[in-house]
């Protein structure tokens, strides 16, 4: 009744919330994405997304189709492994976003742990820039990482807003220098807040540097400066600063999957894990619910 193809594309475009940049990550045109939410709409009998020219946004059915979405895929997967004979092996070394340390992605990893018992998983946390460098350098496999600017390349998983974030209540005042809790180079977010900053002519100093989430967060929650994060991924504790402080737009940040140049076993313990995120990717930004549907796994399309 439900065609796994179909709900991929589901998949892709409830992540996005984008008709476009569903398309272009599953490398189709836009057209096919429009049919395939269609003829899957036509099947449940009813809308899964409420949309028009400005915004794409899931209907109550929709959510309730993540759910279903994995598991179904997740049973054709294995059902395909099954009958194929086909076993991954081999050492992937996974590099993550310090962003994911408190979402739901260790859910995934262990799904994909038990599915693949015989690939030795080995997980890297880092900033998003020294994971670029990374798998460029051939220490990594895969990356699931922050994408710098307008580069291209690598499968969208999500694109957010970039905000200014801090403690309820804190003040900024309008003659001093702004204090900015960062990330040390080569940090993304570091690189946008200083840009925007120096753009609008305001004066910041820095309040804080750390390299770890929970140091940083700990720092915006005692009020000692602000930081810029994604929209997504507020930390608890912590609440956007309000628009009357008068603090530069950041702009919107893609999380991207970025895989390494090994081949064989590599490869395809590497594109699994991949889909797996893919098919999941709504648990890492959006509120925890009580839906524990497995994450399912697709094709293993990747872009040049």
């Amino acid at each position: 009744m439900y065609e796994p193809t179909q709900l991929r594309t589901f998949l892709a475009v409830a992540q996005t919330l984008s008709f476009t940049r569903a398309a272009d990550r599953l490398g189709v045109r836009q057209s096919t994405v429009s049919q395939h939410v269609r003829r899957l709409e036509e099947a449940t009998g009813r809308p899964l997304f409420a949309r028009d020219t400005h915004r794409v946004e899931l209907t109550e059915d929709g959510e309730a189709m993540l759910g279903f979405a994995r598991t179904i895929l997740q049973a054709h997967e294995r059902a395909a492994a099954f009958f194929g004979g086909r076993r991954l092996h081999g050492r992937l070394r996974f590099g993550a976003s310090e962003d994911f340390v408190t979402t739901r992605l260790p859910e995934i990893l262990e799904s994909f742990r038990r599915e693949h018992p015989e690939v030795d998983l080995e997980l890297t946390v880092e900033l998003s820039g020294t994971l670029q460098e990374r798998l460029a350098a051939g220490r990594l496999d895969l990356i699931l990482a922050k994408r710098r600017g307008a580069e291209d390349g690598g499968r969208l998983v999500w694109e957010d807003a970039l905000v200014w974030i801090g403690a309820p209540g804190l003040r900024l005042a309008p003659d001093r220098p702004v204090p900015l809790i960062l990330y040390p180079p080569p940090g993304i977010t570091r690189a946008r807040a200083l840009e925007a900053l120096e753009a609008q002519g305001r004066a910041w100093r820095i309040a804080c540097t750390s390299s770890s989430l929970s140091a940083n967060v700990a720092a915006a929650r005692a009020g000692l400066g602000v930081m810029a994060h994604t929209r997504g991924l507020v930390p608890p504790g912590l609440v956007p600063v309000p628009a009357r402080a008068g603090l530069p737009e950041l702009g919107d940040v893609g999380f991207v999957l970025r895989r390494g140049h090994r081949g064989g076993e590599v490869q395809e313990a590497a594109d699994a894990l991949a889909e797996a995120i893919l098919a999941g990717g709504d648990r890492l930004h959006r509120p925890h619910r009580t839906d524990r549907a497995p994450q399912g796994a697709g094709g293993s399309w990747w872009p040049s």
